[in-house]
């Protein structure tokens, strides 16, 4: 049995309106492989960070830093939805414009909206299938964090312009340091096994987060663990508190930046082995089925098979297409045979 068929009683046939339970559940492991901006202001703000505590065993209060949800879904939404743009597989929303982002004009028919869910502006709504949390770093932040003076150089490759006059464009910005990691877990409700594999094809394509992320934030994303059941999986913020107690018994000095991946990566899985002893939590794909799963979906995501995998899945879709157009139809008869109606009265 393939990693995939282990994962079909989780796994939806087709796309259907309401739920029913199925879960699967990912362990992401988001490493910066750069220096990072994680803020919900302007320049010059502190990066995002909650005070919490350390550790189950360890209760004292700690400052870890947050990738908070919409920092990760934005940038692998934008990823997938680049790839849909490529194989003109955005439809056009009411107005006759493509589907966009941030434009409170949704096409509801995409791939994009039918996973990730629309609301504003559109005429119907779906919530979306791709339940996130913030992620937490493993350490305190006061060890991940460093300043950065900033200044602006002239063309002539000098801080003086053509008078002579110094420039005073200095600013200085926290940035979170390379090699910082964030644990994720990311559920997924009710997808297809298709929608599964854009789903994760989309967080292990992404490589930039965050703010001016056309120069910083690079991040290297990695599937730890696949889980099955009919609930959720322990919050991220419980899976770094029993890494960081593991930590504790395992080192006898302090913990501090930069933390060894290997060597996290394993504290990790033995975390997350007794997991499917909790209550609701059915399967854990092993070592070789989760290696099989990733081969799968980076074969699907291929240049050899990427427009038949996407096309394939945007298909999937179409008998709900028919009903939405149908329903907006019969809609706008109803109404035209009401005015109809009121008139010859």
């Amino acid at each position: 049995m393939s990693s995939i068929e282990k994962l079909n009683p989780f796994f939806a046939p087709a796309y259907e309106n309401f739920p029913k339970g199925r879960t699967i559940g990912l362990i992401v492991l988001r490493t910066t492989q750069s220096e990072t901006i994680f803020r919900t202001e302007g320049s010059g703000e502190p990066m995002c960070n909650e005070f919490v505590q350390a550790g189950v065993k360890n209760t004292s209060i700690i400052s870890r830093l947050v990738m908070t949800k919409r920092k990760q879904i934005a940038p692998e939404r934008r990823k997938g939805r680049e790839s849909l743009r490529l194989y003109e597989l955005l439809h056009t929303n009411k107005d006759g414009s493509f589907c966009s982002l941030n434009t409170n004009a949704p096409c509801e028919m995409c791939i994009d909206c039918f996973l990730y869910g629309f609301a504003a502006g559109g005429e119907g709504a779906q919530k979306s299938r791709i339940w996130t949390e913030d992620a937490f770093s493993v350490l305190p932040s006061t060890e991940l964090i460093g300043d950065r003076t900033i200044n602006a150089i002239y063309e002539n490759g000098t801080m003086r312009d053509e008078n002579g006059k110094a420039s005073t464009a200095l600013n200085t910005s926290e940035y979170i340091k390379p090699g910082v990691h964030f644990l994720d877990i990311v559920t997924l409700k009710d997808v297809t096994a298709d929608e599964f594999r854009y789903l994760v094809g989309n967080i292990l394509l992404t490589s930039r987060y965050g703010a001016v992320s056309s120069r910083v934030g690079r991040m290297e994303n990695e599937i730890l663990g696949i889980f099955g059941g009919m609930t959720e999986l322990p919050s991220s913020l419980e899976l770094v508190q029993n890494i960081y107690d593991l930590m504790q018994e395992y080192s006898n000095e302090s913990i501090e930046h930069p933390v060894q991946t290997g060597n996290l990566i394993k504290m990790t899985k033995q975390v997350i082995s007794t997991w499917v002893n909790k209550r609701g939590i059915s399967i854990q794909l092993s070592e070789e089925e989760l290696t099989e799963l990733i081969a799968d979906v980076d074969q699907h995501w291929s240049i050899d098979q990427q427009e038949q995998f996407l096309k394939r899945l945007d298909q999937s879709y179409e008998p709900f297409r028919k009903t939405v157009t149908e329903n907006k139809t019969q809609k706008s008869t109803g109404k035209k045979a009401k005015a109809a109606k009121n008139l010859e009265s």
